[in-house]
C-alpha cells in the first residue's frame, strides 16, 4: 500500500541562517516550502550516525563544496520526469546544463594540496556513478501501479539531508514525527526500499533537529499519556453531571411488577363475570369455525357475517340538503367582515360561529375584536389570537366593560398577552371579572404563574379553565389555584404543561372538590401511583378523564378508574401502549355509562373489544378504534347487535375490516352518522355503493377531500 507523506522537516533553531550567492545554489524543480535551518548539535548526544562510505570521504570539505558534488549528481538526471505532488503532472528536472560531467580542473578549490587531490578524485568517481545511473535509468525510478505514484527509489545519503536510525531492516529508516506527517512511503514490498518525496531532493542541508533524537516509543509513551489525560478528564465531567440526566424511578418499576400479578389474580377473579363469559363464547366460536373449509383466508374472517350489498346501480345517494338562510348569512358576514360595524343584538352563539368561520379563514382582524369588546359582552370568544400584537390587545381591552363577562376564550395568545399588560387591561380592578365562569388561555407561552395569580385573583367565580401548551407555568399554579378556587373548580385542562409534575399537585388536586373534568394529555410526569391515589380521593365526580399519551400507566391504572370512577362518561386512552386485554374487562366491568371512548394504538385483540362492546357497548355515543390493528369480524357483529346509540365509529387503519364488516356496521347501527375509514385500502366500492343507509357519512375514502368534513363540522356547529 502506498501512502503520501512529507518529508518536510520544522525548524528548531529560530536563528536565521546565512545568504547564500545565487551562483552556489541550483534553484529546484519544485520549489521547497521552508528552508530547514540547521540544528545546533548537542555535545551530550552520543547517537553516532551511519554513513556510506561515499559520504564518509566528505570529511573535511565545506558547505560548497559538498553543494558542487550534489549538484553534479542532479545534473546527471537532466531530462527525466518526476511526478509533482502539488499539481499532479509529471515535470521534468528544470536544471539546464550542457553537460553532465563536473570538470574538476575549472573547481575552484580552496586549502591544501592533499585536500585539492582528494576532492577531484572524489569529484571523478561521482561523475563514473553518474554516467552508471544515466545506463540504468530504469532502476532509478520506481512507479507504483496502485496508486500512479512516481517516487525515487535511488537516493543517496548526501541528498536525504536526513541520518538515519539503527534499524533491522535494510535499507529503510525510522522517521521523525514530523516526517510521517507529510512525504511518501511505499509499504508492504518484498525488496526494501527507501522513500522520499520529491520536495526532499532539493534539500542542501545535513543538519537534523533535536526531535530526531526521540525514539518511537517515547514518542507512543507520550500519545499514550495525553490521551489517558484526556479520557480522565471526559470521565470526571461524565461524574460530575450524571445526576442531572438519570431519570431512573425504583417505585415505577415495583409499580410495574406488582401489577402483572394483580392482572393475573384479576383474570382468575373475573371468571364469572359478564366480560369473561363473552369472551369464553368468542372464542368457542372461532375454534368451531377452524374445521370448516373456506375458499380464503378473506372469506374465514368475514363468515360469520350475512350482509348482502345492493346493486351498485339501485345506489342512490341522499339529495344535498339545501344550505339554511343562517348558513347563507354567515357565509357573506365572513366575506364582508370589514364592512361590519355593530354586534348589537346578536345572540353568543352567533358570535361564537361568526368568530371560528374568522379565524379558520384567516379573516380576523382588531376591528372585528373591537366589536366583540364593546359595550358590555357576556362572552368573547376568539380561537386563535396569533395574529394580535400587545399593543392591539391593551387597547382594545383597557376600556372594554368586563363586569358581565361570562365566558373568556383567548387561545394561541402568546404574542399578545405577557404578565406586564394584565395589570392594565384585564385585571385593572380587584372586581374586574366578577362573572367569569371560563376561563380558556391555551397556548399563553409568555403567561408565567405571576399573571396567572393576578387574573385569578380578580374572578373568584371560575368553574372552567384551560391552561394547556402554558410553558411557563409551574406547579405552584396547581397550588394557587387550590386555594383560590378548591371548591368551585369543575374543569381543568393542562395539556402539555411540561413544567407541571404530577407528583408535586398531587395535594393540590385533592383540594378540587367538585372536579368533574381532568385532562393531563402528554404529561410525562403520570404514573400509575400518583393517579391511584388521586382517583381514589376524588374519582367520585370525575365525569370526564383524559389522559392521552401516558405512556407509563398500565391494566392496574384502569382497574383503578373503573373501581373509583362510577360515573365516568368519557375515557380518552389514546397511544396508552402498555394496556392489554385486562383493560378492558376491568372497564366492563366497573365503568358502564360510558358515552364516549377513545382508543388509539392499543394492542387490544379483536376478542377482547368485541366482548367489551357486548357487555358495555349500549351505552357509546362515540367510539375511536383508530389503529387497533387487530379489531375485525368480531368486533364488528359485537358493534351492529349491541350499539344502538353509536353515532360516531371510528375505525381509520383497521385493515382487517372487510367490506362486509362495514357494511354490517353500517346497515344494522340505525344511529350511525359518521363513519371514519382513513387508511383502510382495503374497502371497494361494494361497500360504498353497496350499503343500505345513505345517511352514513363516510370520511376518509380515497380521493375525497381530505379535511372537507373539518369545515363542515364547523358550520354545523
Amino acid at each position: 500500500m502506498t501512502i503520501l507523506r512529507s518529508r518536510e522537516i520544522p525548524s528548531v533553531s529560530g536563528k536565521p541562517r546565512p545568504k547564500r550567492q545565487s551562483s552556489d545554489i541550483i534553484q529546484p524543480s519544485t520549489p521547497a516550502r521552508k528552508q530547514e535551518p540547521s540544528a545546533p548539535s548537542s555535545p551530550n548526544n552520543t547517537f553516532r550516525r551511519r554513513r556510506s562510505p561515499r559520504l564518509e570521504s566528505l570529511n573535511g570539505f565545506s558547505e560548497k563544496e559538498v553543494s558542487i558534488l550534489v549538484c553534479s549528481k542532479r545534473k546527471s538526471n537532466v531530462g527525466e520526469m518526476f511526478l509533482s505532488l502539488r499539481s499532479g503532472k509529471k515535470v521534468a528536472n528544470g536544471i539546464e546544463t550542457s553537460g553532465s560531467e563536473i570538470d574538476s580542473r575549472k573547481l575552484d578549490i580552496g586549502g591544501s594540496e592533499e585536500k585539492k587531490a582528494a576532492f577531484v578524485d572524489l569529484v571523478e568517481e561521482t561523475n563514473i556513478v553518474s554516467k552508471e545511473l544515466d545506463n540504468s535509468g530504469d532502476d532509478a525510478l520506481f512507479r507504483s501501479e496502485e496508486k500512479g505514484k512516481t517516487v525515487m527509489a535511488e537516493v543517496n545519503d548526501v541528498e536525504m539531508k536526513c541520518d538515519e536510525k539503527p534499524s533491522s531492516s535494510v535499507g529503510r529508516r525510522k522517521y521523525t514525527r514530523e516526517e510521517k506527517a507529510k512525504g511518501i512511503q511505499v509499504e508492504n514490498l518484498s525488496p526494501p526500499i527507501t522513500t522520499v518525496g520529491v520536495e526532499e531532493m532539493d534539500i542542501i542541508d545535513n543538519s537534523i533537529p533535536e526531535e530526531a533524537s526521540l525514539t518511537e516509543s517515547s514518542v507512543n509513551a507520550q500519545n499514550q499519556n495525553g490521551n489517558a489525560s484526556r479520557n480522565q478528564q471526559f470521565r470526571d465531567f461524565a461524574e460530575r453531571n450524571a445526576s442531572r440526566f438519570a431519570r431512573f424511578d425504583v417505585e415505577m418499576e415495583e409499580e410495574e411488577e406488582s401489577s402483572d400479578k394483580e392482572e393475573v389474580e384479576q383474570q382468575v377473579e373475573d371468571w364469572p363475570g359478564p366480560f369473561s363469559t363473552a369472551m369464553k363464547i368468542i372464542k368457542d366460536r372461532e375454534e368451531n369455525t377452524i374445521g370448516v373449509p373456506f375458499s380464503s383466508d378473506i372469506e374465514r374472517s368475514s363468515s360469520p357475517i350475512v350482509w348482502a350489498p345492493r346493486r351498485s346501480d339501485s345506489f342512490t345517494s341522499p339529495p344535498p340538503r339545501a344550505p339554511s338562510l343562517q348558513e347563507l348569512s354567515m357565509r357573506v358576514l365572513v366575506k364582508n367582515a370589514d364592512a361590519i360595524t355593530s354586534l348589537d343584538y346578536v345572540p353568543d352563539s352567533l358570535r361564537v360561529k361568526l368568530c371560528q368561520l374568522l379565524c379558520d379563514s384567516r379573516r380576523m382582524d382588531v376591528h372585528f375584536l373591537d366589536l366583540l369588546v364593546r359595550g358590555s359582552p357576556t362572552g368573547i370568544c376568539v380561537p386563535d389570537c396569533s395574529w394580535l400584537t400587545e399593543e392591539q390587545f391593551t387597547e382594545c381591552f383597557k376600556n372594554c366593560d368586563t363586569s358581565n363577562l361570562m365566558v373568556l376564550q383567548l387561545d394561541q395568545c402568546g404574542r399578545c398577552m405577557p404578565d406586564y399588560v394584565l395589570p392594565s387591561t384585564l385585571a385593572r380592578s380587584p372586581k374586574s371579572l366578577p362573572m367569569l365562569s371560563s376561563l380558556s388561555l391555551s397556548g399563553a407561552c409568555r403567561l408565567s404563574d405571576v399573571g396567572l395569580r393576578a387574573l385569578v385573583s380578580v374572578a373568584p367565580a371560575i368553574t372552567s379553565i384551560n391552561l394547556s401548551q402554558c410553558s411557563l407555568l409551574t406547579s405552584s399554579t396547581i397550588d394557587m389555584l387550590s386555594d383560590s378556587l378548591g371548591s368551585v373548580l369543575r374543569e381543568l385542562y393542562l395539556n402539555e404543561c411540561q413544567s407541571i409534575d404530577l407528583k408535586l399537585i398531587l395535594t393540590a388536586l385533592k383540594k378540587f372538590e367538585k372536579l368533574e373534568v381532568l385532562s393531563l394529555v402528554d404529561l410525562p410526569s403520570v404514573r400509575g401511583r400518583l393517579l391511584r391515589e388521586f382517583i381514589t380521593a376524588r374519582g367520585q365526580a370525575l365525569k370526564q378523564l383524559t389522559l392521552s399519551n401516558s405512556v407509563k400507566l398500565t391494566d392496574s391504572s384502569i382497574k383503578d378508574i373503573s373501581e373509583n370512577c362510577p360515573n365516568l362518561r368519557v375515557l380518552d386512552l389514546a397511544n396508552v401502549c402498555k394496556l392489554t386485554d385486562c383493560a378492558l374487562g376491568y372497564l366492563a366491568n366497573g365503568c358502564q355509562f360510558l358515552e364516549k371512548l377513545i382508543f388509539c394504538r392499543n394492542s387490544f385483540s379483536d376478542e377482547a373489544v368485541a366482548a367489551f362492546v357486548e357487555t358495555s357497548g349500549g351505552s357509546l355515543v362515540e367510539l375511536s378504534l383508530n389503529n387497533v390493528k387487530k379489531v375485525g369480524h368480531n368486533t364488528a357483529l359485537a358493534l351492529a347487535k349491541f350499539s344502538e346509540k353509536l353515532q360516531i365509529l371510528d375505525v381509520s387503519w383497521c385493515r382487517d375490516m372487510s367490506d362486509n364488516a362495514l357494511g354490517y356496521i353500517v346497515d344494522s347501527c340505525s344511529s350511525l352518522k359518521v363513519l371514519k375509514v382513513f387508511g383502510c385500502t382495503q374497502i371497494t366500492d361494494a361497500f360504498v355503493l353497496g350499503r343500505s343507509n345513505p345517511n352514513v357519512e363516510i370520511l376518509g375514502l380515497k380521493m375525497d377531500p381530505f379535511l372537507n368534513h373539518l369545515t363542515k363540522n364547523h358550520a354545523d356547529s
